[in-house]
């Protein structure tokens, strides 16, 4: 098994093993898409060196539909255009049970800063600070999901022989969640089993200089830590660190305790 594909399977699995970031009820108005666990999906496909993570959750999530024996996948990727000029994008449109359904799929990372806004749902943002749960809330609300109504939607919809007004509109919102690290955080609407690690500022790395670590290329920060990396000790990992904390990026890192004990937190550069 070539590592490229070894590296495939375990983001698919860490794809899998991330829960939706949240249950049951709706969140500012959007209700996500119930998925039932298959036993052991496996992602077969090939997929390009280069396809960046958004893309690459794409596959995996059409892969997870696939092996539901109730869903049928109509379209994805759906190119919405008015003469040459693209005006959006439709993620998927499928049928389950019977029922036709509009599905965007999301896939984010996001870190708890209660010194952002005041509620709940403004407190996640990007790690980079560049992004936030509620912005992309508010873009599924104004943008995406009203895309179907578009009037440039409506052939495709005809051609797909469904009717509009029996459509029903869900998001597929799985994310990992981390939060300052030796500190609890309450939830009331999303779900807190999405909680993957902490994040420390780069300042604070110092209490850690007995610990080893591994920074994961992004396409691999899907994944579950493992105990099988290449080991970096505090001096080499910081010294890494510093190069993408001075750029302004905040990487993920994987942790491996003096116990033993692995985790993945993010440095922080602001």
């Amino acid at each position: 098994m070539t590592l490229q594909y070894k590296d495939i399977e375990q983001q698919f699995i860490g794809y899998v093993n991330t829960p939706t970031l949240w249950v049951s009820n709706s969140v500012y108005g959007l209700k996500q898409f119930e998925l039932e666990k298959n036993d052991t999906p496996k992602f077969t496909d090939k997929i390009p060196t280069n396809l960046r993570l958004g893309k690459r959750v794409e596959r995996y999530v059409s892969t997870d539909f696939k092996q539901s024996k109730d869903i049928t996948i109509l379209a994805e990727n759906l190119q919405i255009q008015n003469n040459k000029l693209t005006i959006g994008e439709i993620d998927c449109i499928l049928i389950k049970n019977k029922i036709a359904y509009h599905i965007e799929i999301i896939y984010k990372f996001y870190l708890f800063d209660d010194t952002v806004g005041s509620t709940e749902l403004d407190y996640w943002i990007g790690p980079n600070r560049n992004d936030s749960l509620i912005k992309k809330l508010d873009k599924l609300k104004d943008k995406q999901l009203p895309l179907l109504y578009n009037t440039h939607t409506t052939p495709i919809i005809k051609k797909l022989n469904l009717s509009l007004n029996k459509i029903k509109q869900r998001v597929f919102f799985k994310a990992q969640l981390f939060t300052p690290y030796k500190r609890s955080v309450k939830f009331k609407q999303l779900n807190k089993n999405c909680v993957k690690g902490f994040y420390v500022k780069h300042a604070q790395l110092e209490q850690f200089n007995k610990c080893k670590f591994y920074i994961p290329n992004k396409t691999n920060w899907l994944q579950e830590v493992k105990t099988q990396v290449n080991w970096l000790t505090y001096n080499t990992f910081t010294a890494e660190v510093n190069t993408l904390i001075t750029a302004k990026k905040s990487p993920l890192c994987w942790i491996k305790f003096p116990n033993g004990e692995l985790e993945k937190f993010f440095v922080v550069w602001w």
